[in-house]
Order: structure tokens, then C-alpha cells, then sequence
């Protein structure tokens, strides 16, 4: 991996630094942990801060009521936190067909699993932070309180949302336009937004070192709200969450290892489809560009995500097959499958065995890459009022089938979509890195290591080039600006193809290295408002 520039990208550079960098998809927010460093603070109080502001500065991603997982490396290993919520006691697959349901809804109560965000922050921060923890609500209470202008990309965002949110109908969802929609309408881009209720719950959250989102004032609300509205969560689910430290796992690709956080995550797609493409030589296939490379790579995706689908669960609820799914003996049969023309994927045997990213680095070695999501944009679309907490519908990827290893279950944490993750070398550190983006994230993980080790793009340049991502069976989505003649290649490889304008499809992600002199690198997607920053 290099610092160097392609001529068909754009010729942007990333973020050269030695004492800290954070980057996301926010500039604000990005500026928000850079004030953090400034003031004294680590890579973990940068990370934090940032994602803080992030729920009021980008809530069409994120927000109070999101989950939350992180990988930090403290300057000698990497810790994995997973901070994902689980189902209520009371949503049941029985309950949810009884409602009318075939399969659980993205919208209402249904889909809500108790949001892990604000728990994560409290535990990373008591393990790994340097500054008081109340001192990382700062940006973003002010930015609740005294309001903001709302970027272009999120106010488009916004906009499409609103139009969504506006079609349901229910006293569960009347929050959502008092919060989101002042005035009848989303705040276009450079008008001023503010959330006092979003203020009010940060400096409730601030004080009591997280505690009254869960056994306090603030869950008191959440839980008498959902039962004057019809939902299931109540103040005991909500007492009885907790965050989980895991061990991260992890493949090397071409001398590189890549680091992810273990199911219930859909990581473990991304290091599936490496260590197929580690049988396959994929640098002998060409450049960059080349018809053979992009289709070992859709192909290699394909197997990934039929066995991530057929696989995935909690593993404290289900026997997931990790080893087995990472066994070099099981890619090399997996990879024996690939051939000249696309295929209709199917999962293996294995042996037994709407998010918001962000990095940051300082000074003195620690590096964190951290992910938040409500999903699919706002999530459920309910907003407890007056409280500013947009509740995540993180529940709608569990299955109601009961043969099934994700099948809904009270206490029970859903396939999860959003994945940090993290690239060392020998022991050593290179740094964090995710795109954003529901399905896209292992796809695009993939290809971004590709893109680095493979083809010694830098950061920004990797993040810039054109993407792909697989829908299912044979269709795949090609972004506006992948070269015409490996369009039409593929095309006559059986794959079907759709060309998709750069938009959210493909994600945005952030990329930090730290350089063996030292140096901080940091990158930000062309894809987003963000920014990568540093001093």
C-alpha cells in the first residue's frame, strides 16, 4: 500500500497528520472529535464525541436510539465491542403473526430492539477514555440546542425520507414530524435545524454516565411512550441490557490481516469473500478495472453472503460456524465453484466450528473504528417525543422461521448490517476503515482492501473508485463511471447488469493508516458531506 494517485480517480489526496485525525461523514461532526484531540483527548474521546454529534448532526443515519459497534486499537491489540440491542420479551414470532404480520415489518413497533448506542459510549469510554465523559456531549448539545445548517447530501437524504415517514399513519409515529419535520417539511440544505428534546436526553445521558437511558427518567419515557402507543419495550428490557466485549476475528489476505467484529455482525461476509479470493490470485487477473477481476470479486461476494445469510445469528442463542466458515480448506471449495460465467449462488456445508462511520487516530498510537445506525435511515419511525430519540428497526432482519439460526426471539440480538472494521501486518497496526450502507458494508469492504493491497491505492483513491455491489442471483449494480467495456464484459459473463448513479447504493466510507514513520493518513468519501481532519 502506497501513497500514490491513479489518473482515472479523482486527483483528491487524503488528510496528511502526526497528532490526530477523525474522519466521517459529517464535517461538523469530524470537527467535533478533532476538538476533542485538541483539548487533550485520545483517539477513543475523539471517536466518541464524533459519533455524539453525529445523532443530531446527521439523524437521517443515526441517532439516540441507535446500536453500535466498535474495534480500537489501544497501540499494542485490538478490542471489539458489540453494542447491539436485543428483542423485548414481549416480540415473539407468534405476537408478530398474530398482529397480521408474514414477516416483520421495517416500521413501527415491531422491528425495535433496545438501542445499544448509548451503553457503548459509556463502556468504551470507561475502558479506554481520557477526558470526563460528559465533555463528549459537548458539540453535540450545543449543535441540539442552538441548532445547525443541514448539509447538502444529508438534506437530500432527508427529504426522501420525509416523504417515507409521511405515508404512515398511527400515534406511534406522530413524534416524527414534530421532531424531523418542522414546519411540514425536511430542512433543506443550509437551514438551520435544532432538537431541544435531543439536548435535553444528551445531558441526561452526560450526567449519569449513561444510566438514565436505561434505569432512569429517559427509559421511564421510552417505555411509558411505547405503551400508550402499542409497542412492546419496557423498562425492564431496557434495564436489562448490556454491551459485550469480543474477541475480533479475522484473515490474512496477501500478507494483510483484515479485522471484524464476530457475529451477530455480518463481518464475517467480508473475510469470507477474501479468503476465496485468496485462492483465486485475483492481482494475476489484470488491473483494477478488468472484466476478471470484478467478476471474482462479485463471484467470491455471492458465496460469501448466501452462507452470511444462511448462517448468521447470536451466537448466544445459536451455534454459528465461524471456524468453519474461515477454514482455508472450506474457501478453496467454495472457490472451486467460481468459473467463467456468473452464478446463482447458494450456500455451502462449512465444517462445523442507514448507519453512520467514523475513525479516528491520535498521537500515541490508539485507533478506533466505530459504526452507529439506526437503519434504513431513520429507523422504525418512531421518535419518542419531545425526548428526540429516533428508535432504530434493527429487529426487521430477524426471520420468523423457527428452523432458522436468526429467528426472532425475546432477548435475542437480530443479523446485523453495520461492521467496523480494522487492518494490521504483522502485529502491527495500519488502521480502521468501513463503508456505510446496509448490504453494501461487506461489499464495500471487500473492496476496499482490494483496492489497497491488491492495487496500492491510497486511502482516498480507493474510496473514490467506482463500485460495485451485488443485489441477488445475477444482478449487480455498477456505479455511473465504471469503464463502458467492463460493463459490456460482464454483461456477457451472465451478469445482469444495472448502472446506478453515485449515490447512498454504494455506500461512504472512511479510511485511516498510520504509516510506519508515524504519519496519520485519513480519507473521506466523495459519496457524503464528510471530512477527514487532523492537526
Amino acid at each position: 500500500m502506497k501513497l500514490n494517485d491513479y489518473p482515472y480517480l479523482s486527483q483528491r489526496m487524503p488528510v496528511l497528520a502526526l497528532r490526530g485525525v477523525v474522519a466521517t461523514s459529517q464535517p461538523l461532526a469530524a470537527q467535533a472529535g478533532l476538538a476533542l484531540l485538541q483539548a487533550g483527548g485520545n483517539a477513543c474521546d475523539a471517536a466518541l464525541a464524533t459519533a455524539i454529534a453525529l445523532t443530531v448532526l446527521e439523524p437521517t443515519s443515526n441517532g439516540i436510539g441507535s446500536d453500535a459497534f466498535a474495534l480500537l486499537w489501544d497501540g499494542k491489540q485490538l478490542h471489539g465491542l458489540n453494542g447491539s440491542g436485543r428483542a423485548p420479551a414481549a416480540t415473539t414470532p407468534d405476537a408478530v403473526r398474530a398482529a397480521g404480520f408474514s414477516k416483520i415489518p421495517a416500521a413501527g413497533w415491531w422491528p425495535v430492539t433496545v438501542p445499544g448506542a448509548p451503553a457503548a459510549w459509556r463502556d468504551l469510554h470507561a475502558r479506554f477514555g481520557r477526558l470526563p465523559f460528559a465533555d463528549l456531549f459537548g458539540p453535540a448539545i450545543y449543535y441540539a440546542e442552538q441548532g445547525y445548517p443541514v448539509s447538502p447530501m444529508t438534506a437530500a437524504a432527508w427529504g426522501r425520507a420525509a416523504q417515507n415517514y409521511a405515508k404512515l399513519s398511527g400515534p406511534e409515529f406522530a413524534g416524527w414530524a414534530a421532531t424531523f419535520a418542522p414546519g411540514g417539511h425536511a430542512p433543506r440544505a443550509g437551514e438551520r435545524w435544532a432538537s431541544p428534546g435531543h439536548a435535553r436526553t444528551l445531558r441526561r445521558i452526560a450526567a449519569s454516565g449513561g444510566q438514565d437511558f436505561y434505569e432512569g427518567d429517559t427509559a421511564e419515557a421510552i417505555a411509558a411512550f411505547a405503551a400508550a402507543s402499542g409497542g412492546n419495550m419496557t423498562a425492564a428490557d431496557l434495564a436489562a441490557h448490556t454491551s459485550t466485549w469480543v474477541d475480533p476475528i479475522h484473515v490474512t489476505y496477501h500478507g494483510t490481516e483484515v479485522w471484524e467484529i464476530p457475529p451477530n455482525g455480518q463481518g464475517i461476509a467480508a473475510l469470507i469473500a477474501l479468503n476465496i479470493l485468496s485462492e483465486l490470485d485475483l492481482p494475476a487477473a489484470g488491473p483494477r478495472d478488468s472484466i476478471e477481476g470484478f467478476h471474482l470479486q462479485i463471484e467470491a461476494m455471492k458465496l460469501a453472503y448466501a452462507d452470511a445469510l444462511a448462517y448468521i445469528a447470536d451466537p448466544d442463542h445459536a451455534a454459528v460456524p465461524v471456524a468453519g466458515l474461515l477454514s482455508p480448506a472450506y474457501a478453496r471449495e467454495r472457490a472451486a465453484l467460481i468459473g467463467h460465467d456468473a452464478l446463482d449462488p447458494a450456500p455451502g456445508r462449512p465444517p462445523a466450528g442507514g448507519t453512520v462511520y467514523l475513525c479516528a487516530a491520535d498521537g500515541d498510537g490508539m485507533m478506533v473504528s466505530f459504526i452507529q445506525s439506526n437503519y434504513m435511515g431513520f429507523g422504525s419511525g418512531i421518535v419518542v417525543p419531545d425526548w428526540g430519540i429516533s428508535l432504530q428497526n434493527r429487529g426487521h432482519d430477524f426471520r420468523l422461521d423457527a428452523a432458522h439460526p436468526n429467528v426472532l426471539a425475546p432477548g435475542k440480538r437480530p443479523y446485523h448490517t453495520i461492521i467496523p472494521g480494522f487492518l494490521t501486518r504483522e502485529g502491527q497496526a495500519i488502521g480502521p476503515f468501513g463503508v456505510m450502507g446496509g448490504y453494501m458494508q461487506p461489499q464495500g469492504h471487500v473492496q476496499m482492501v482490494v483496492n489497497m493491497v491488491d492495487f496500492d491505492l491510497n486511502p482516498q483513491a480507493s474510496l473514490d473508485a467506482p463500485r460495485w455491489q451485488w443485489q441477488q442471483g445475477r444482478t449487480v449494480l455498477l456505479e455511473d463511471g465504471v469503464p463502458r467495456p467492463l460493463v459490456d464484459g460482464l454483461a456477457l459473463r451472465g451478469h445482469l447488469i444495472e448502472i446506478e448513479a453515485m449515490d447512498g447504493a454504494f455506500g461512504r466510507g472512511q479510511i485511516i493508516w498510520r504509516l510506519p514513520s508515524g504519519v496519520l493518513v485519513a480519507a473521506s468519501d466523495r459519496r457524503a458531506d464528510g471530512a477527514a481532519v487532523g492537526f
